[in-house]
């Protein structure tokens, strides 16, 4: 009792100590987060001010003006000015110096130095006494507002920028704005915050105008350089850090009471079970007399004792597991009921008994959210042990409980799979507002997880269900978002009400267009990039399901793979297995539909350069050869065209006619025309076909193209051709 008495008060002051230093340590990370806003703040402001006045050619134009000022120019700048008061609500006035003219341009337009409203601390800016930069906390006269002073901070800036000295930039902000920067992250039930400028006067005191300012021991100090301000920050007298201290030593006395107490309730339990304990010592004896009268093995009753009472514990420890594990079971299995509307009788019963929501009825509105690790194989099971999984998820079940309990909603948070999650939310207002709080809940579980567990979550929100039984509703409907994550185009998307998944598309209607795209892909023809446009089109279009999209993806590189891998070790090395393995990896990594196309569309041109080439450079005479041959046994066809052999051969006809251009010299229709007309040499003189007949013959749709061609040709007409050449043989003869 001696030794954990002496623990128990080591163990408070030691309490009492990391009380004060976390308390300490607090106040300065809440006071440096304050000071770095503030900082932030003026600098944006000056920034922008800066950033404006350098990009306007206005600025310099109003100062390199050696007459009178240029009224464009004065215009601009005016107008610029303008613009900037508009867009900051920190600032309160700017405006510019021309020390040349001893005139002011402000906001509303050009003004002499005489008579200006803030003529006096121009005077101390040419008398020297005030340099470049921010300046303490003054007071200032708004030519627009009748009423006392206002306090500004102000920043002196020569022009025209970076090192003039024709003039100067005066920019006046708002003490007020600042003040409620202050004000909104300092308690003032908690803590004080005072900041001192560099002449040791207090500039301002959070919530000075507050009953409950007063001050109690300062803890952390911090300097701001750019202002030269000094931030005195602590817990107010009275309140958390004296609470921590009286709590302290509160229970090193309570401490010290309960152990005083607790001996003389040993004395006093021990005095008062006498009896019970000693009818118990009496039952083990006599059980020991009856033992030895049979035995001569006498019995340690305080092992029995002990024995008994290690079972009687163990008994009641494995029964305490096994209620919590089956009320767990039963927990769980009452979730997955009612995301799938099986055994619902007295649900909203159930619910009371088991959920952790309250007040649920049969005739209460639901709403179900599904949560969803985005790219879980590649972030989430290849980056964490099967341990620090379990214990992420553990975490993010909490983070949706407490969050859920800050947004006062009730909700009720399962895993429904390895990378889903499903909360149950119990509506309490109007289905509009009830979405609305949901989706926010959904943006702030977003945020807080990204930024603290680096870990990427998407969200579908069904509608609202009416009962437990509409359950099922919700949850499809959010489960059918959750499968168009690509053309979500955002990770928070809300379903419509009713909504079902659309029933499958007819697959022949891709499979048409995927092989139209691999044809001009094949072709070496530029518009299998339209075709692929046209195919995503499709796809967004008809709102495909993730992997449906994914799936016909691979189906195109598969077919794209049997058509052009031929062409070279190259292109067979490139489309491997492998290689198409680690591609479909890559696109399964895409988190959007966009990122998809870029990464699909940067590989797919990367393959055409490298087919193009290898088509380029594969030997053609084979292909020449037989198109030769084809050309030779149908010349007679009369619908034989590029066209024709592109279709024929599969390659493109400007293609064709370049080939046939360089093997034989010649173009294609020369060809054809060529052996055109050796046929009907032949069937003019050894046969009496009419003219009719020997152009169907030889593949011209009538005699008078025919006859036209074979002029052009043999320079004489058909029917002078057959007299001529059948006179001279009868002349011969």
């Amino acid at each position: 009792m001696l030794t954990v008495t002496i623990l128990i008060f080591a163990s408070f002051v030691f309490i009492n100590d990391i009380s004060r230093m976390e308390t300490k340590k607090a106040d300065r990370i809440s006071a440096s987060y304050l000071v770095d806003n503030v900082d932030k703040t003026i600098r944006e402001v000056e920034l922008a001010v800066l950033e404006a006045a350098e990009r306007s050619e206005a600025y310099k134009l109003y100062f390199n003006n050696q007459s009178e000022p240029d009224p464009g120019a004065v215009y601009a700048v005016a107008q610029n000015l303008r613009s900037m008061l508009r867009e900051s609500s920190y600032i309160q006035s700017i405006y510019l110096y021309d020390k040349r003219n001893e005139s002011v341009l402000t906001e509303t337009g050009l003004k002499e130095l005489s008579g200006f409203v803030d003529e006096d601390w121009i005077r101390r800016i040419n008398s020297g006494s005030l340099q470049e930069g921010w300046q303490p906390v003054r007071e200032y006269d708004d030519e627009f507002i009748e009423r006392t002073a206002i306090r500004v901070l102000t920043i002196n800036k020569n022009m025209p920028l970076p090192f003039g000295s024709e003039g100067v930039l005066v920019i006046n902000i708002k003490m007020s704005g600042i003040e409620q920067i202050v004000d909104s992250m300092v308690n003032s039930q908690l803590s004080f915050l005072t900041i001192l400028g560099s002449d040791g006067e207090v500039v301002y005191q959070a919530h000075s105008d507050s009953e409950a300012a007063r001050q109690g021991k300062p803890l952390n100090t911090l300097y701001l350089d750019r202002l030269g301000w000094t931030f005195s920050s602590g817990i107010k007298a009275g309140n958390l850090f004296g609470w921590v201290s009286v709590i302290s030593y509160l229970w090193v006395a309570i401490a010290l009471g309960t152990v005083i107490c607790a001996i003389f309730y040993l004395v006093y339990v021990t005095r008062r079970n006498y009896k019970p304990i000693q009818v118990i010592m009496n039952r083990i004896e006599g059980h020991q007399i009856r033992s030895m009268d049979n035995s001569t093995y006498r019995p340690d009753e305080m092992k029995l004792i002990d024995g008994v009472l290690e079972d009687l514990i163990n008994h009641m420890t494995d029964y305490d597991k096994k209620s919590k594990e089956n009320l767990l079971l039963q927990r769980s299995q009452l979730f997955t009921d009612l995301l799938h509307s099986e055994r619902l009788e007295h649900a909203a019963q159930r619910m009371q008994e088991l959920s952790p929501l309250t007040g649920a009825r049969d005739s209460s509105r639901f709403i179900v959210v599904l949560s969803e690790i985005n790219r879980y194989e590649q972030v989430f099971q290849d980056r964490y042990t099967r341990g620090d999984q379990n214990t992420l998820k553990f975490a993010l079940m909490n983070v949706f409980q407490e969050l859920a309990r800050s947004s006062e909603l009730q909700a009720w948070a399962e895993w429904i799979g390895t990378d889903r999650a499903a909360i149950l939310f119990l509506s309490a207002d109007s289905d509009e507002e009830m979405l609305e709080k949901v989706r926010m809940f959904a943006a702030d579980c977003r945020s807080w997880v990204e930024q603290n567990l680096r870990i990427s979550l998407s969200f579908g929100i069904g509608p609202a269900a009416a009962g437990p039984g509409a359950i099922r509703d919700s949850y499809a409907a959010a489960q059918n978002v959750l499968q168009h994550k690509l053309l979500m185009h955002e990770t928070i998307a809300l379903a419509e009400g009713g909504e079902k998944r659309k029933p499958l598309l007819e697959t022949y209607k891709y499979l048409q267009m995927i092989a139209e795209f691999v044809k001009q892909f094949r072709m070496s023809s530029g518009q299998w990039r339209e075709r692929l446009e046209e195919i995503f089109t499709a796809f967004e279009r008809d709102y495909l399901q993730d992997d449906d999209i994914r799936s016909l993806i691979q189906a195109m590189l598969q077919m794209l793979s049997r058509e052009v891998a031929v062409m070279s070790e190259q292109l067979q090395d490139e489309l491997s297995e492998e290689n198409a393995r680690a591609r479909l990896q890559q696109l399964e990594k895409a988190e959007s539909f966009d990122e998809m196309k870029a990464v699909l569309s940067e590989y797919l041109t990367d393959l055409f350069r490298t087919y193009v080439s290898a088509s380029e450079n594969k030997s053609y005479r084979a292909m020449v050869t037989e198109m030769k041959n084809y050309i030779e046994e149908n010349f007679t066809n009369p619908d034989l065209s590029l066209k024709h052999l592109s279709d024929r051969f599969q390659v493109s006809g400007k293609y064709a006619s370049y080939l046939f251009k360089i093997e034989f010299n010649m173009k294609f229709v020369d060809f054809v025309t060529e052996l055109r007309m050796k046929e009907a040499e032949r069937l003019l003189l050894e046969t009496e076909m009419s003219l009719q007949d020997i152009a169907l013959e030889v593949g011209y749709a009538n005699a008078i193209t025919f006859g036209r061609v074979f002029k052009r040709v043999a320079g004489i007409t058909p029917g002078d051709y057959r007299s001529s050449r059948r006179g001279r043989t009868n002349i011969k003869t």
